[in-house]
């Protein structure tokens, strides 16, 4: 069941007490720092820009990358970023071969039956993107249109759910990329992905003749907001965690962050 308004509220509540948490769990750290092993932070293995993504050197980077950092310097514990596949993330975290999922990953329902959930972090909607000469309304004109969305993502589960009835097509891919690069070339008529995406995929030089069309509405396939997954079983580390995120929303590194990658500012707090 989706955690109630009134139980995420009673979370962001524990403001009054995360100074004091966050500062007993960064001297426990400091004290035990050569016998705790890095954190592995799992990102998707696939680019996904402006989020996750290699940089000219070989390095990851982007805004998930970035906060993850702060995070990790606001627990006192070292980290290293984990790229692993993405239909296969829940698995290794659950395996033990990561720690966290930090990749844009919704809290929903379905996904609260398996891990748990950070406190959210930021929240987008989903958006439409066409060839600018394509006049479509949406959702009333997908009927008969091809639209590519990626798997196992909220907005795979939202097309799933609520444009069943449009008459659209409905294809699926493993990586977002190759969703991209189908719409590009004509493969596809429209795509729906992450907003910020796909407002950074639209800047891009070869995809100048396409623009977004329309937003996807508020629905539960959206969840409740952007967290960290986490084991069930880890309430030491989600404690920690949901006590450096207050702190990286209070003293402004998450909206800098997101004001350097996005332009505007998508965190929530």
């Amino acid at each position: 069941m989706t955690t109630p308004l009134s139980a995420l509220h009673t979370r962001y509540a524990r403001g009054s007490l995360a100074g004091v948490l966050l500062g007993t769990l960064m001297l426990t750290a400091s004290a035990h720092a050569e016998d705790v092993e890095p954190l592995q932070i799992g990102i998707s293995a696939e680019p996904y820009p402006p989020f996750t993504y290699t940089s000219s050197d070989g390095d990851w980077t982007g805004f998930e990358v970035e906060l993850a950092d702060a995070i990790c310097s606001a627990m006192a514990r070292e980290c290293e970023i984990a790229p692993t596949g993405w239909s296969g993330i829940i698995p290794s975290l659950k395996a033990g071969r990561i720690d966290m999922i930090m990749n844009s990953m919704s809290i929903t329902e379905a996904r609260q039956k398996v891990i748990d959930f950070s406190v959210p972090y930021y929240f987008t909607p989903g958006a439409y993107v066409a060839a600018s000469e394509l006049s479509i309304a949406i959702p009333d004109g997908l009927d008969g249109k091809v639209l590519g969305v990626q798997s196992a993502t909220t907005n795979a589960t939202y097309a799933r759910r609520a444009l069943r009835d449009t008459g659209v097509e409905v294809r699926l891919y493993d990586q977002a990329e190759q969703v991209n690069r189908d719409l590009l070339s004509g493969r596809l008529d429209v795509i729906l992905a992450d907003e910020i995406a796909m407002t950074e995929l639209i800047e891009r030089d070869e995809a100048a003749g396409f623009e977004i069309k329309a937003k996807a509405p508020h629905h539960e396939a959206y969840g409740e907001g952007v967290g960290i997954g986490l084991r069930q079983e880890d309430d030491d580390l989600t404690a920690a965690v949901d006590a450096a995120i207050e702190k990286v929303q209070q003293d402004g590194t998450c909206t800098e962050l997101s004001n350097k990658y996005f332009g505007t500012d998508v965190c929530v707090g």
